[in-house]
């Protein structure tokens, strides 16, 4: 490396003059990544084919007004430079692209032409005839002469040309005030006039309300909230959802309150102009600092709405999928031809004299509607981009075919721990799972006085070396992104769904963390972590497993092929060993309880598809007590691997945590339990989880679900981290109740597990005397990996939210929801609003607005046998019921209640399709027996577990007291003839079970 400085003379906005030194470091030998290189570059895999008849180099301008034209696949050659890619648009940066074209030039000795394309004319002229061989020319001219056959390169160049020039002739009245200068707004952050922040705009009212994050208020700001709203779109002022904005305050007088209405339609907020809550912090946006423009998805009027429109002019305000994005205005030469399709458009600018911004057309998704122009707008609105892999990725995957399989390494047998024959190691995952990340093992130890615990995780990093192309891909997407109907991948196949898939039946490397246990007691005596060799002897799926633990008489396929007897002791071997795996995990449970782990719900439905992705069903997940084993398993090896990787790198960790919830947060859940007659304490995780544990209803056992659904949504999210970048105290995991955690237990899916194992691997290293600081990430590096990971999540999660949501619409469209028996269900309300109520469907799990009260004035009236139906009058809301008054009588609708509800599907044209909940009658659908047929919730078998531990607890230290009375030799003989806790958590376990089984079967 080379260090040169640079030297800025600054003055600041008082005039002082500031020195300013700059380091440079520029590296001596730059590789060149093309496959004609001839000077030894380290190259590793060659990205620049060889067989093109010239590369291109495009200067900043290009790169900023043309972007999308180079990123057409079929445009191959491309060198973007730094100071391209930097955007840094400053007349040296034209000279230092064209220095870059003449160093690949002469580098490859003339054997590949070069090509900067600009759209600079002076550039042109200057250094057009400079050197032979490298060219320089216009965006027009290249396409022209190079893609001259490549026609979406040419409608694209004419859309941007249209959409700048429109740009340049835009009239000079104003409809928003002008964005403050940088250094009045800087000033202004800095003195506390303004306050910073990241945009929201309110999905539900996206034409009226929009928040502000605030970020770090001074001290006189210290009475504002962390929300400041932002109220009409004029005090938006051109700000998009996402954009960080500076925003004046109004004076108190002028503040607004939240609108609590629930709206039909978006901004729609008529009926909540009298509807407000508590006046909050307002103020308008004068400034945006950073811009968060992206590509959007919007979908063009058809004919009949684009009447209005400039035919001549081809000027198409277009409807963006996402709610919280105003409109944009295209310039296109097809309008006719994409009517009624979803286009990905880019913004351009939004000059304050244009009531919408000015943009261009990308490229064509599909028809509006079908579900694959449906699925990539999802993919598209979340930033989720899921090309193939390139060949040069998958050219560093290892083999395996029938004609060459993939075998263990000798080398690795050698330095590994192999578990193959000592071991009986098996997987518990979903039916249908080829992406087995995790498997576990037990066994007992010392004549059954130590129990062995044994989880074992695909060995990723062994296949996916740091740095290499693959693993640049795989931290760039950091998730598999599981939708309804498909999975995109993290990794290429031949890994995902082979070499490190746990399949049984075959030899795979893993990563392993065993644990010694006290038989009695459960305690940690020993414990180990390193590589292994394994061999998984059952790969069962969550129904089997359970089925077994039932003592349901079931096939197991690895099992099969062997005789009767032979099947019969593999059988109670593998019993024995999901049951000492159940034991083990419920005393890890109970464990996690006294420190006030949280039981939520959430959500979780999952749609049942045809072979031709018809979806024939909605089915909500089932719990199962093996899902919280192997729940327990996989966070008991989380938590140690943090403690073992925050221990020796404190300060480069990458780890997880939970922050507490705000208690403002908790006023939904506190009120409705309220109105029940309980009391839910949020001071800590412990108070609540026992508060929730507490409020039961004997009569109607939704009521703890749905308060546990209201907590779920207090909470904050969960968020990796670098252990360099907080302070310990904020390390905790509030939902698990746990001091260390991080993901350890899924590298093939997740990005922050490989890098886990990467430090767990380096911890090792070190305990042997090996030096392992080459291979580590800095904490600014594993701080900026963590927020990129963050949003990854985020965005994956959401994508699975919408995708689910989409195929929910497809169940019930064309339906009729007053007939068809599928669309009529009982829900149950949990919130109450001014014009209606919202309830939840718990057949499909579905949440929605129920509206009493719609745009006619009219409202729902009840009649003697529940029936509803729309008549004239007026509603009144309370903190626990709402009523509606009509000619016909009263109506009144509490927390809680059980009612019936039609489903069916609003449709929108420009917009997801969203599932509509209609009030048919204020009596359930079915009897409350239905509900009161449900086993006791997995709180009240923890609940029960806890009884009897402490019982037991109680009655080894009586046992103590009096085997010390005892002799030797009664001490060493004694046998207690009292069940043990073991056999009583059984008990509980078939009965819980039995339960459940039956609810299944109704």
């Amino acid at each position: 490396m080379i260090k040169t400085e640079k030297i800025l003379h600054l003055k600041t906005s008082r005039g002082r003059k500031v020195r300013v030194v700059r380091e440079h470091y520029v590296r001596e030998r730059v590789p060149c990544f093309s496959a004609l290189c001839l000077d030894s570059c380290d190259n590793g895999d060659k990205v620049l084919p060889k067989d093109l008849t010239h590369y291109v180099v495009p200067d900043v301008g290009v790169v900023v007004d043309y972007l999308e034209i180079l990123e057409l696949r079929e445009v191959q050659g491309i060198i973007f430079t730094q100071t391209a890619c930097q955007a840094v648009q400053h007349s040296k940066g034209r000279r230092c692209v064209h220095a870059a074209a003449v160093w690949y030039y002469n580098h490859l000795a003339g054997m590949m032409d070069v090509v900067m394309i600009t759209e600079d004319q002076d550039a042109i002229a200057q250094y057009g005839n400079l050197y032979s061989g490298v060219y320089v020319i216009s965006v027009q001219d290249y396409l022209q002469n190079f893609w001259s056959e490549l026609q979406p390169a040419h409608e694209l160049y004419s859309s941007i040309c249209q959409s700048l020039q429109e740009k340049e002739s835009e009239g000079t009245e104003r409809e928003f005030t002008d964005h403050l200068p940088a250094e009045v707004l800087e000033s202004g952050i800095k003195s506390g006039r303004y306050i910073q922040g990241m945009l929201n705009v309110n999905k539900h009212r996206a034409l009226t309300e929009a928040w502000v994050q605030t970020m770090g208020l001074s001290d006189k700001n210290t009475e504002l909230s962390s929300e400041v709203l932002v109220y009409g779109n004029k005090n938006r002022n051109r700000a998009v959802h996402g954009d960080i904005v500076v925003v004046e305050l109004f004076p108190k007088t002028e503040w607004r309150g939240k609108v609590s209405v629930l709206t039909e339609g978006q901004g729609d907020d008529k009926n909540g102009e009298d509807s407000q809550s508590k006046p909050v912090a307002t103020g308008c946006i004068v400034g945006i600092l950073q811009r968060n423009w992206r590509d959007y998805v919007v979908t063009f009027p058809s004919r009949e709405s684009s009447q209005s429109q400039s035919r001549n002019s081809q000027r198409i305000l277009t409807v963006p999928w996402d709610y919280r994005i105003p409109k944009i205005r295209i310039s296109t030469q097809q309008a006719d031809a994409l009517q009624d399709h979803r286009v990905v458009v880019r913004i351009d600018s939004w000059e304050s004299t244009s009531l919408y911004p000015n943009g261009h057309s990308v490229r064509v998704l599909g028809c509006a509607g079908e579900l694959e122009t449906e699925i990539q707008t999802i993919l598209l609105e979340n930033c989720i981009h899921v090309a193939a892999f390139s060949d040069a990725q998958l050219r560093e995957m290892p083999v395996n075919s029938p004609e060459k399989p993939w075998r263990v390494d000798p080398a690795q047998v050698a330095e590994r721990r192999d578990l193959r024959e000592s071991h009986m190691v098996f997987s518990i995952d979903p039916a249908g799972c080829e992406d087995v990340d995790d498997t576990l093992s037990v066994r007992r130890l010392a004549g059954g006085k130590v129990l062995e615990l044994g989880v074992h995780i695909a060995d990723v990093t062994h296949f996916v070396s740091e740095g290499s192309l693959t693993d640049l891909e795989a931290r760039a997407r950091a998730t598999t992104c599981y939708l309804a109907d498909r999975r995109y991948d993290m990794l290429p196949a031949v890994l995902s769904a082979d070499l490190c898939s746990l399949l049984g039946g075959v030899d795979r490397y893993a990563m392993s963390v065993l644990w010694e246990l006290d038989a009695h007691t459960l305690a940690v005596n020993k414990m180990w972590y390193g590589r292994t060799i394994i061999r998984s002897s059952y790969q069962l799926h969550y129904e089997l497993a359970q089925a077994l633990l039932n003592g349901v008489q079931t096939e197991v396929p690895e099992l099969s092929h062997l005789s009767s007897h032979e099947k019969d002791d593999k059988l109670v071997q593998l019993i024995q060993a999901l049951e000492m795996l159940t034991h083990v995990a419920r005393h890890l449970r109970v464990q996690r309880d006294r420190g006030g782990a949280l039981e939520l719900e959430g959500v979780e439905v999952r749609a049942q598809l045809d072979n031709d992705k018809n979806i024939t069903a909605l089915v909500p997940r089932q719990p199962l007590e093996i899902h919280e084993t192997v729940a327990e398993c996989m966070i008991y090896a989380n938590h140690w691997v943090a403690l073992k990787i925050q221990e020796t790198f404190p300060h480069q960790a990458l780890l997880r945590h939970h922050p507490p919830p705000r208690q403002e947060f908790f006023s939904q859940l506190v009120d409705s339990a309220k109105s029940k007659g309980f009391t839910i304490n949020t001071r800590t995780n412990k108070a609540l989880a026992d508060s929730l544990d507490q409020a039961v209803d004997p009569q109607d056992p939704l009521l703890n679900k749905l308060l546990r659904m209201m907590a779920t949504q207090a909470m904050s999210q969960a968020l990796y981290f670098s252990t360099g970048a907080i302070s310990q105290d904020q390390y905790y995991h509030y939902g698990l109740a746990l001091d260390r955690y991080t993901h350890f237990t899924s590298p093939i899916r997740r990005y922050a597990d490989t890098v886990v194992h990467r430090l767990l691997s380096a911890a090792i290293d070190m305990e042997k005397g090996q030096s392992a600081a080459n291979v580590l990430l800095t904490n600014k590096e594993v701080e900026e990996l963590a927020h990129h990971i963050n949003q990854k999540n985020r965005a994956a999660q959401q994508a699975q939210r919408l995708s689910t949501d989409l195929f929910q619409c497809l169940y019930f469209k064309d339906r009729d929801p007053h007939t068809d028996q599928c669309c009529i269900a009982d829900a149950v309300i949990y919130a109450i609003r001014d014009n209606g109520v919202l309830a939840f469907v718990p057949q499909y799990g579905v949440k929605g607005p129920v509206y009493l009260k719609n745009r006619e004035g009219q409202v729902v009236s009840a009649g003697q046998d529940g029936r509803c139906e729309w008549q004239s009058g007026s509603v009144r809301r309370y903190p626990d019921h709402i009523t509606t008054m009509s000619a016909t009588g009263t109506t009144t609708l509490t927390l809680f209640k059980h009612i019936t509800v039609g489903i069916s599907v609003q449709s929108s044209r420009s917009h997801a399709d969203s599932l509509s909940l209609e009030l048919l009658n204020n009596k359930p659908h079915q009897s409350s027996e239905h509900y009161q047929t449900q086993t006791q919730g997995r709180n009240q078998l923890v609940q029960e577990v806890v009884r009897l531990a402490e019982e037991a607890s109680q009655q080894a230290q009586e046992k103590a007291t009096r085997r010390s009375k005892l002799s030797k030799q009664e001490r060493e003989f004694c046998q207690s003839k009292s069940p043990s806790l073991y056999l009583l958590l059984e008990e509980i376990r078939e009965l819980a079970l039995m339960d459940l089984e039956c609810e299944n079967t109704t």
